[in-house]
């Protein structure tokens, strides 16, 4: 009998605890905040327990603060075309990559629709706190981050080049060389145009450019390889200097933004 009786103490103990993982550990403004989230984020970025509810408590704060933005379907249309065509597929390619990847596009749209709230939200309450970087500005925030601008010294490519835009998009989506020339290169990255670099550099080797008017002729580039390490020129990573400073800058605003909302919103924590 007390051997009954301890089994059922135990189970019931292991019954408590599993209600505890897995319960809420704190209510963000009638919002709850689970236990399993919290370690789920801790888990997928490394971060500490504390580090964990303040992006979670950040979270339902944006989440209650975005509840009264809307974006309209014609909004996520161009969103994901515009997504489709930097990546030279159409959207019924997309659609079938994602659905191979276990993807469902209504969760993808529905991915879309929030991604553009943060964005709406971003512009109407945080933009305007922050103010353009001057050149000094940029120019230590390259000097303190130069390891976030090495890149490879050089690129091996195949160069097509086609008389014409309609049919250079023809070429990119059939891989029909019928009308397009091709020659292989390799380019140092200090000689390439800033523009054309960043695109390359974006663009995974197999892959494909997306098209450049070279004057007489469209232009792409299919990347093979890259190769060495050299540490972009402060004047052509101009762009990524300062696309990486305002990142920085916008991820502090937001920061700020919602520590003040904190101190206005009531946070009940449970466990």
């Amino acid at each position: 009998m007390k051997k009954l009786v301890l089994l059922g103490f135990m189970a019931l103990l292991t019954f408590s605890q599993a209600k505890m993982i897995d319960g809420i550990a704190l209510i963000v403004d009638g919002e709850p905040v689970t236990t399993a989230e919290i370690r789920a984020v801790q888990q997928q970025i490394q971060v500490t327990k504390e580090e964990a509810v303040n992006l979670l408590i950040q979270d339902r704060l944006q989440k209650s603060a975005m509840k009264d933005i809307h974006i309209d379907e014609q909004a996520i249309d161009d969103k994901i075309a515009g997504i489709a065509a930097q990546n030279n597929i159409t959207v019924p390619k997309m659609q079938k990559v994602l659905k191979e990847q276990g993807t469902p596009w209504s969760k993808y749209r529905s991915s879309i629709r929030d991604a553009l709230k943060k964005e709406k939200f971003f512009q109407e309450k945080v933009a305007s706190t922050i103010t353009p970087p001057t050149e000094d500005e940029l120019k230590l925030f390259y000097q303190s981050h130069k390891e976030d601008f090495i890149i490879p010294s050089s690129v091996n490519l195949i160069e097509y080049s086609a008389s014409s835009e309609a049919k250079m998009k023809k070429f990119l989506e059939t891989k029909n060389t019928k009308s397009v020339k091709s020659r292989t290169v390799t380019e140092r990255t200090k000689d390439l145009s800033p523009t054309l670099l960043t695109t390359i550099l974006q663009t995974q080797d197999g892959s494909y450019t997306r098209p450049f008017n070279a004057g007489d002729k469209y232009i792409s580039y299919k990347v093979l390889s890259k190769e060495g390490e050299a540490i972009m020129p402060f004047d052509a990573a101009r762009g990524a200097v300062t696309s990486r400073w305002r990142q920085q800058q916008q991820n502090k605003a937001v920061k700020d933004y919602f520590e003040k909302l904190k101190t206005n919103v009531d946070i009940q924590r449970i466990r």
